[in-house]
This record gives structure tokens, C-alpha cells and sequence, in this order.
């Protein structure tokens, strides 16, 4: 049965002044898949280790189900917590077959040898591997080695299920194709899901939550369309996609529907640009406009919709479609614009932008005027090297 998780003013800080989790305050409902989102160095993995008990929370409380696992004087061990954990490098026994990896976590249980490798077995049926039962994992790949790793942390019918990156050692197809794997499996037995990862687009596509960090806080919490649609700083408006960032200048009141006029600091087209109005917005002078891909539309040079102009500076193909990289006229980058059609290289462009992908916060970008801030290629965030649950 699915366990709740309450977490309250959750502080993790390491011997000299390290604070590496900061006041995290969250409830996950039974049944939930949160995902919990940041780059390396955010906290992300302290605070899932804290949670499975290899941290000690250094202040706040950790309550699994009805359980205190962690507060004042109290520090249940990981075996006490009714948890399961995928580890990032998988943790197989080497010298186990399969089926014998898989009923390791059975066998803590109590059960008989003949009950754990039936069990086993069944589990390693529902993942697709019933085939390779007494395998050893060196003869298996990344793949089909993440899900023996999956089929272990499931079987055991834990409350709370911890994912510690499961996914980034494979490549870029079987990610794709794991990712599936795990969310149905996953769901299908119901399990409260703590999954963390640094790529956005895993993220949403998994999460029926989204938990943002950053240097240890949890910034925003909500349902993937809420903070991709109303991110609450230009840090999670950055790290969760973004075509590019505008310095612009306020040039109207807010509106009933929580949208503003701005215009480009350098000169454009003349057009006013609808944005929405993030935290901290000013009401009047200089500010900044995040724009997400989705929120630019390619027009003619000529175009009266037009709020901008610029010059194609790469094409990607990406089977459906192709994606653009824009200079803007006045300096400026805009990445990953939607295209149907292939354009060349160095065409010009008008660029036609909505304000629903469009968000106004306080203050001026940290370089260009169109300046992308990317995602991290990887994240060795407190990397676990943790024995298997």
C-alpha cells in the first residue's frame, strides 16, 4: 500500500556550515510520482538520501505513512523505513544471478527461498526479463540491467519508492524507452514515487509533481503545466526551457489578466509585446522577459505581427519539424524555434511572440539581451555509491 510523505522544515547542513538542504517543507499524497528537479549542487540528492535515512536530518521531521522516521532524538536506519531505492549505478550483487538479485529484498522480508525466487521470478516477468533469470549482471546491458534494478526496488511492495537518476547512464533511445517502463510500471503498482533528475523534459514527461531546487531550497512545487506555464523565479523559468531571455522595458499598466506591455530595450519593431507578469515584476523601467520555444512563431520580416526580427544562424532537423536559432536584430540569441519547414541558414526572419510563453520578472539578464542558459550536461550532484535496498 502507497505511504504518504510529509516532510517539514527539513534542514541538512555538513560539518562546516555546508547547507545543503534548506527548510524544505513538502506533503506527498499516496500514489503520487514527484519528480524533484535542479542541478547539481541543488540539494536534490541530499534531500532524497535524508529521506531514505543514509543522511541524518540535521533539524525538521520526516514522517513515512504514520511513522516518524526522523525528527527531534529520532533516526530510523533505512531498513526501518519501508522503502525501496533504484540507485544511479543500479548497486546489482555482481556474484548473484538475477532472479537472486531481485529476491534479496524478499528475503529480508521473511520469506522462504522457494517463495522469494517465485516472487522474483513473477516480478521479472512484468518487466521483461523472465528470460535472463539466472544471468549474472555483467552479462547483461545498461538497459536490461536498470531493470533488474526496478524489478528489485517493486517487489518488495515498499510504501515509498526512491529513484536516485535512474536513467543517466543509458543513452539517448533507451532513456526514452525506460522512462515509459518506469512510469507504467510504477503506476500499475501504485507505489509514492520520489524521482530526481536534472533534465526538465524527463521531468514533466513523468511527473504527476514537479518539485524545483536550487542552492538546497524547494523553490516551486506544482503540476508539470503549472510551473512550466507560471514559473515562480527566472531561475525555474530557466531551468525548466527557455528559448532565450530579452532585456525589455515596462510600458504599460498590469491588466486585469495579469499581463503587461513591454518593448524591447534595443530597437524593434515598434509593436508592443503582451507578457505575463512574474514575481517581483516592475511596474515601470527596465526588467527582464523570459521566452519558452513554444512561445515564438515565425513570421515575415514585413509582418505587422512582428514584435522582432533576426537572422537564422543554425537549422536541426528534428524529424518532426525543424528547430531554429534566431540573432536577433539589436543582439540577442533566441534557441530551439519551431519550424515546419526547413529555412536556411542566414535568412531573415520575423519572429511573432505570445504572451503566454512570455513571463516579466524584476531585474536584467546576466549577459546578452537574448541570452540562453542552458540545462547542465551532467549532474554529479552528491553522486550515491549505496548498497542495494
Amino acid at each position: 500500500m502507497a505511504d504518504r510523505l510529509a516532510i517539514a522544515e527539513l534542514h541538512k547542513v555538513y560539518p562546516g556550515g555546508v547547507h545543503a538542504v534548506r527548510d524544505v517543507t513538502l506533503a506527498v499524497e499516496p500514489g503520487t510520482f514527484l519528480v524533484l528537479l535542479g542541478p547539481s549542487g541543488s540539494g536534490k540528492t541530499t534531500l532524497l538520501r535524508t529521506i531514505a535515512g543514509i543522511e541524518r536530518a540535521t533539524t525538521g521531521s520526516i514522517t513515512i505513512g504514520d511513522r516518524l522516521v526522523a525528527g527531534e532524538r529520532i533516526h530510523r536506519p533505512p531498513e526501518q523505513r519501508d522503502l525501496s531505492m533504484v540507485f544511479q549505478d543500479y548497486a546489482l550483487w555482481p556474484h548473484l544471478s538475477v532472479n537472486d538479485n531481485v529476491a534479496f529484498a524478499l528475503r529480508r522480508r521473511g520469506h522462504s527461498r522457494a517463495s522469494c525466487r517465485q516472487l522474483a521470478l513473477t516480478m521479472l516477468e512484468r518487466v521483461g526479463l523472465d528470460r535472463l533469470a539466472e544471468r549474472y549482471p555483467g552479462q547483461l546491458s545498461g538497459g536490461e540491467q536498470q531493470r533488474v534494478a526496478l524489478a528489485r526496488a517493486l517487489v518488495g511492495d515498499t510504501g515509498l519508492l526512491l529513484c536516485d537518476e535512474p536513467l543517466s547512464n543509458l543513452d539517448a533511445d533507451l532513456r526514452e524507452r525506460m522512462r515509459v517502463e518506469i512510469a507504467s510500471l510504477v503506476r500499475e503498482v501504485g507505489a509514492t514515487t520520489i524521482y530526481i533528475t536534472h533534465d526538465q523534459q524527463e521531468a514533466f514527461a513523468l511527473a504527476d509533481q514537479v518539485g524545483v531546487m536550487s542552492k538546497g531550497e524547494l523553490v516551486q512545487l506544482g503540476s508539470p503545466e503549472t510551473v512550466y506555464a507560471t514559473p515562480s523565479t527566472r531561475f525555474v523559468a530557466r531551468f525548466t526551457g527557455l528559448a532565450g531571455e530579452l532585456r525589455v522595458r515596462v510600458c504599460s499598466s498590469p491588466s486585469p489578466r495579469g499581463t503587461v506591455n513591454v518593448e524591447p530595450v534595443f530597437a524593434e519593431n515598434g509593436i508592443p509585446i503582451h507578457a505575463c507578469i512574474g514575481r517581483d515584476a516592475p511596474s515601470t523601467g527596465e526588467a527582464t522577459m523570459t521566452i519558452r520555444p513554444g512561445a515564438v512563431a515565425l513570421c515575415g520580416t514585413e509582418d505587422p505581427a512582428a514584435h522582432l526580427n533576426g537572422t537564422v544562424t543554425d537549422v536541426a532537423f528534428r524529424g518532426r519539424a525543424y528547430e531554429l536559432a534566431v540573432d536577433l536584430r539589436g543582439g540577442g540569441r533566441l534557441n530551439g524555434i519551431h519550424s515546419e519547414r526547413r529555412v536556411d541558414r542566414g535568412s531573415s526572419v520575423g519572429l511573432q511572440l505570445e504572451a503566454t510563453g512570455c513571463v516579466v520578472f524584476d531585474g536584467v539578464g546576466d549577459g546578452d539581451a537574448g541570452e540562453v542558459v542552458g540545462l547542465p550536461s551532467v549532474d554529479m550532484d552528491d553522486v550515491v555509491v549505496g548498497m542495494p535496498a
